[in-house]
């Protein structure tokens, strides 16, 4: 069993792989940089515990993490409490994908992992959009090369700005609207974060599919709020909460692959 886990600034999602490649379990927590190895171990052993799993039966594990405190932490979960392989997911990790870029080394694991899941399942050209604590959209061209994308601000980092500056405005639950016409606050918000959420995918997408290379690119949608996004917009071809999670299995086994 492989075990992916996907660390991004506020949530932390995890995978678990069977022998054959799919995705049999998956978890989320929130993410806290205050999180010893020891805390890590014990909230996997929870969660397999709850779920009638055992912890040995875990082989290795890939790592793509956009907090570096949490990274050592993973590391030592994995290699001195469960004794087995982390993998940390980088630009350098995978010949999946070729880059065209300035410093692919700077480009975040999540989105690399979504680059090659989404040219493995989907081929290219393709478009992935990740609704997380940031919103991502990137591309990999007709040639098999990441060309780059667009970073914004994700859905809560808006939402929660919009109620610790607006005194008259108090959480909300983050879904979308009947209409874009709101006839009460709570549903005039909804339709501010998640249509409005909606139409920026709309736009740079859009003006995505008119680059070179790019033209009649799949376009897909991934991360914790995808789902509720793709809602209020046709936009995207396929939904796909896993990608990242598939993306972290799939160059964690090529790189067994080539040590073979």
């Amino acid at each position: 069993m492989f075990l992916s886990i996907d660390v991004g600034n506020t949530q932390t999602a995890i995978g678990l792989f069977d022998n054959e490649g799919t995705m049999v379990r998956g978890w989320r927590m929130p993410t806290d940089q205050s999180d010893t190895s020891d805390i890590l171990h014990g909230r996997l052993f929870t969660f397999f515990q709850k779920d009638g799993l055992n912890l040995d039966d875990i082989e290795a594990g890939g790592l793509s993490c956009v907090v570096p405190i949490i990274t050592r932490a993973w590391k030592r979960c994995f290699e001195l409490l469960l004794n087995k392989p982390l993998t940390s997911i980088n630009a350098l990790s995978t010949d999946k994908i070729r880059f065209n870029i300035p410093h692919p080394e700077l480009v975040g694991a999540d989105r690399i992992a979504n680059s090659v899941a989404a040219t493995e399942r989907y081929g290219y050209p393709v478009i992935v959009v990740d609704f997380g604590t940031a919103t991502n959209l990137d591309v990999v061209d007709k040639d098999g090369v990441f060309r780059g994308g667009a970073i914004s601000p994700g859905i809560m980092i808006s939402a929660n700005a919009l109620f610790a500056r607006a005194a008259k405005l108090s959480s909300i639950p983050i879904k979308a609207p009947e209409t874009v016409l709101g006839n009460t606050t709570e549903s005039a918000v909804q339709a501010g974060i998640v249509v409005g959420a909606a139409a920026q995918a709309e736009g740079l997408v859009t003006r995505t599919l008119k680059e070179p290379g790019i033209e009649g690119a799949t376009v897909i949608a991934t991360g914790g709020l995808a789902n509720t996004v793709s809602e209020a917009t046709d936009i995207f071809d396929v939904v796909d909460p896993q990608l990242t999670m598939r993306g972290i299995y799939l160059i964690w086994k090529q790189s067994v692959e080539v040590t073979k």
